[in-house]
């Protein structure tokens, strides 16, 4: 929306800290990391090689100064070879991703559906990085591509739910954008899609 990261890494430590303590079960937390959509870059005036950098360095930094929470690396880029790339950067400051309990994966979210999306899924596979999470990924995106996955997530549910009456028995609110039963419900349905590769099995949220 900015171009630009409106927080620092101090305060951004803070509120995720402040997320561990009053809301509790935080399994771990993205960076602040840099999106590489065209789109993203053509705002910011910077190269994707740039975003990739201030990721891994934000990374980094967060690591640095709040060694209590449970950051976790991202991957950023927009083109295979982006993606290899990030990675060696990584490689580069000594973590290796093979071996973190989770990478997320970037810059998918609206292409997650596609074929150049699911080659680059499954080539980090390849080369050992299969502890992934997708960020943005929609149920289409599942399909292809959810066995290939650690987790993934979406506010694709919220964003219905706003748009529907409530669920017969929530009475509290005007709509289920932000309701734990309509979230479980379509968890469930998430679950029950068909996949073209071996089941997987689906994480608790918490």
């Amino acid at each position: 929306m900015h171009g630009r990261w409106t927080i620092n890494p101090e305060q951004y430590t803070t509120a995720v800290r402040r997320y561990r303590d009053e809301i509790g079960h935080l399994a771990w937390a993205a960076p602040q990391d840099w999106m590489c959509e065209p789109w993203i870059t053509a705002k910011t005036g910077l190269s994707v090689t740039e975003h990739q950098r201030r990721t891994v360095t934000n990374y980094l930094t967060l690591r640095e100064i709040a060694p209590d929470l449970p950051f976790a690396p991202v991957l950023q880029g927009w083109s295979m070879a982006d993606y290899e790339q990030c990675a060696q950067l990584y490689t580069a400051e000594g973590i290796d991703l093979t071996t973190a309990p989770v990478v997320g994966l970037g810059s998918v979210c609206r292409r997650q559906h596609t074929a150049s999306a699911e080659a680059i899924i499954t080539r980090l596979h390849q080369h050992g990085i299969k502890n992934l999470h997708g960020f943005g990924f929609k149920t289409l995106g599942l399909h292809k591509v959810g066995h290939l996955l650690a987790s993934a997530d979406s506010l694709a549910w919220s964003y219905a739910a706003r748009r529907k009456p409530p669920m017969p028995g929530c009475t509290t609110h005007i709509n289920c954008a932000n309701c734990h039963r309509y979230a479980l419900a379509w968890r469930e349905r998430v679950i029950a899609i068909p996949e073209r590769a071996p089941a997987y099995e689906q994480p608790s949220l918490f």
